[in-house]
C-alpha cells in the first residue's frame, strides 16, 4: 500500500523564493475513493522536484546460474523499490550443482567500475558480496575513503551454498582488520562466523550470541549472525547484536530446497531498506521477512537438477497467498481506526456479525476484528468467509481474535493473540510470513517479545476503564507513552476508548502510536456506520493538528 504523501522536496511557486522543503507526517494513506483509501494528508500545492531514487551498489560475484551474487542483489534490490547498481568482482561458473570455475577480476579494473559509479551516481549505501582477495578489499577500502557513503554493509562471502570457496583464506585478515572497521553491520553466516573466529563452533544460540559480540571487536557497528545453517533447530533464529544487546530474531524454517543466494539477498534487503532511511533493527527485520515470504513462495519451483536450486525474488509481481490481498499489505497506517467486533453487542441490536463489518467499513474503519466468544466453530468459520468476502471488497484487513484454525480456515488476514494465548511465534509459524499478527501488551517486556516473536503490532491497554473485559488492570495514558516510545513496533491503543477520549490518546503524537481500537463505541450503538464516521472525523482533527505541527521548513 504505497503512501498517499510521498516525503520529497517540494518547491514553492512564485513570487515566493523558492525554497526546498519536505513534509515530514506520518499520515495514513488513502485516497478517498474508500475509507481505506481516504486521504488524510495536508493538501500540498506545489511542484514537486526530480525525485532521487535510494541507491543502493553492490560490490559482488557474478553468478551465472543467477540464483546469488550480483544477479541476486540486483534483483532483491528491485524488489524492494530501490535503485541497484554493481562492480563485479569475480565471474563464476555455476548453477544448482555448484561452482564450476572462478574468474576472478583484475583489482585495477575493480577500482575503476568502483569510481565510475561512486564519483558519479550518489550511492547511498554500499553492499559486499565477494571479495576474492585481500587486494579487493583494500581497494574497496580506498575507494569508499575517497567517496563515501551512507552506510556499509559487509556480507563476508567466502563459501558458497554447495561448499564451494569463493575467497582465499587470507582474506580473512582483509575482512578483520581493514573492512569490519567500516562496516555498518556484517551478516555472516554460522560457517563464516566461525572461520573469521578461527574455528569456534558455533553448535547453539548462545554460541551464536557469543559469535556475535566477538566479531564486533572487529569493529563493526552491528553484527546479524544468521542462524539458517544451524543444526537442531527448527525455526530459522538469526542473532543480532547492536554493541549493546543480543537479539534473537525467530522465523519459521521453510523446507526447500530453492535456498541458493539467501545470504545474499538478506544483505541486499538490509541495504536496501537503509537507503530508504530505515532504522538498522528496522531493515534487518524487514529482509528477514522478505526472504521468508521468497521461499514460501518458492518452495516447490524447480530450477535445476542439482540440490540446491535458486527462489524466486520477483514473487511480490504474482498473486501468491502468502500475501494479505492481490497488491495490498499490512501498513501500520491500517492502525488508524481498528474496529472490534462484539457479538453479545451485536445481538443486543439485533444485527448479524457481517452487517456490524459491512456498517463499520462504511463508516471509516481501516482495519477489522472478529472477536467471538460464543459461536460454534463451524459457524464461525462460515461467518467469517463471509466478512471475508466484505473486507476483501473494500480493501480492508480482517483479523480473527485467538482463533489460529478460523483464520487459516477463512484464508484471514491474520490473528490478534492476548499474552495467555498461543505464542507469536508459534502463529507465525502456523500462519506464515506475509499474514499480520497482533499481540495485547500492557508492559515494555511484553512489547520487546512480541517483537522478537515477529508480530507486526502491539494493541496497547487498557488505556481506560472497559466493560468489555472485567477485571482487566488500565495503564492509563502514562503506561501508553511508555510503552509506545519503548516499542519497536507500531502501537494501536486499545481499552475504553471512544468519541468522547480518543483526541486525548491519539494527541499525545507520541512515537509509534499508529490509531485506536473500538469496541463498545461502535458496536454497542444503534447505528454502527454512524458512530465509526464520528469517531473517524475525531481522529482525523487531531491528527491534522498533530501533523501540522510536524512540517518542518
Amino acid at each position: 500500500m504505497a503512501p498517499s504523501l510521498i516525503l520529497q522536496p517540494l518547491l514553492l511557486p512564485s513570487p515566493t523564493p523558492r525554497v526546498a522543503f519536505s513534509r515530514l507526517a506520518f499520515l495514513p494513506s488513502r485516497l478517498p475513493l474508500s475509507p481505506r483509501r481516504r486521504s488524510l494528508s495536508l493538501l500540498t500545492i506545489a511542484m514537486a522536484a526530480p525525485t532521487k531514487l535510494p541507491h543502493v551498489l553492490t560490490v559482488a560475484g557474478s553468478d551465472s546460474g543467477g540464483g546469488a551474487g550480483i544477479q541476486a542483489d540486483i534483483k532483491a534490490c528491485g524488489a524492494m523499490g530501490v535503485y541497484c547498481s554493481s562492480v563485479i568482482t569475480a565471474v563464476t561458473a555455476q548453477n544448482t550443482v555448484g561452482v564450476q570455475g572462478v574468474h576472478p577480476v583484475p583489482e585495477a579494473f575493480i577500482e575503476e567500475q568502483l569510481k565510475s559509479v561512486l564519483s558519479d551516481m550518489e550511492v547511498d549505501v554500499v553492499k559486499t558480496g565477494m571479495l576474492p582477495s585481500p587486494g579487493v578489499i583494500k581497494v574497496l577500502c580506498e575507494s569508499l575513503k575517497r567517496f563515501p557513503v551512507k552506510a556499509l554493509v559487509v556480507d563476508p562471502v567466502m563459501v558458497s551454498t554447495s561448499g564451494d570457496a569463493l575467497s582465499a583464506p587470507s582474506t580473512l585478515s582483509g575482512y578483520r582488520d581493514e573492512l569490519f572497521g567500516m562496516a555498518d553491520i556484517v551478516t555472516p553466516n554460522v560457517k563464516e562466523a566461525s572461520a573469521l573466529l578461527g574455528g569456534m563452533q558455533l553448535q547453539t544460540v548462545s554460541d551464536m550470541s557469543l559469535a556475535a559480540k566477538s566479531i564486533h571487536k572487529f569493529g563493526p557497528k552491528n553484527v546479524l549472525v544468521k542462524g539458517g545453517d544451524l543444526s537442531g533447530s527448527s525455526d530459522a533464529v538469526d542473532v543480532f547484536f547492536d554493541g549493546e544487546t543480543c537479539y534473537e530474531l525467530h522465523g519459521s524454517r521453510v523446507q526447500t530446497r530453492n535456498t541458493h543466494g539467501t545470504g545474499c539477498t538478506l544483505a541486499s534487503c538490509i541495504a536496501a531498506e537503509l537507503s530508504k532511511g530505515s532504522s538498522m533493527i528496522q531493515a534487518v527485520k524487514a529482509a528477514k521477512a522478505f526472504v521468508e515470504n521468497a521461499l514460501h513462495y518458492s518452495k516447490s519451483i524447480e530450477i535445476g537438477s542439482g540440490p540446491q536450486g535458486p527462489f524466486d525474488h520477483l514473487f511480490r509481481l504474482k498473486s501468491a497467498p502468502y500475501n494479505v490481498a492481490p497488491g495490498l499489505k499490512f501498513h501500520p497506517d491500517d492502525l488508524f481506526l481498528y474496529a472490534v467486533t462484539d457479538s453479545g453487542m451485536n445481538s443486543k441490536w439485533g444485527r448479524s456479525m457481517t452487517d456490524a463489518v459491512e456498517a463499520a467499513i462504511k463508516g471509516g474503519a481501516t482495519i477489522v476484528q472478529l472477536r467471538e466468544k460464543q459461536m460454534e466453530t463451524r459457524e464461525f468459520i462460515e461467518t467469517a468467509t463471509a466478512c471475508m468476502e466484505i473486507c476483501r471488497r473494500h480493501k480492508i484487513p480482517l483479523l480473527i481474535n485467538d482463533r489460529v484454525d478460523v483464520a487459516l480456515a477463512c484464508n484471514a488476514d491474520g490473528v490478534h493473540v492476548g499474552q495467555s494465548d498461543m505464542q507469536a511465534r508459534t502463529v507465525r509459524a502456523l500462519l506464515g510470513p506475509g499474514k499480520i499478527i497482533g499481540v495485547s501488551c500492557k508492559t515494555t517486556a511484553q512489547g520487546e517479545q512480541a517483537w522478537m516473536d515477529g508480530a507486526d503490532y502491539i494493541g496497547c491497554g487498557g488505556v481506560f476503564p472497559t466493560s468489555t473485559k472485567k477485571d482487566n488492570t488500565t495503564i492509563g495514558l502514562e503506561g501508553l507513552k511508555e510503552i509506545c516510545v519503548a516499542s519497536k513496533l507500531p502501537v494501536v491503543a486499545i481499552g475504553g476508548i471512544g468519541i468522547g477520549n480518543a483526541d486525548l490518546v491519539l494527541g499525545t503524537g507520541v512515537k509509534n502510536l499508529k490509531g485506536v481500537a473500538v469496541v463498545s463505541a461502535l458496536f454497542d450503538r444503534e447505528s454502527v456506520e454512524g458512530e465509526t464516521k464520528k469517531l473517524r472525523s475525531v481522529l482525523e482533527r487531531v491528527l491534522s493538528g498533530v501533523s501540522e505541527g510536524a512540517v518542518v521548513l
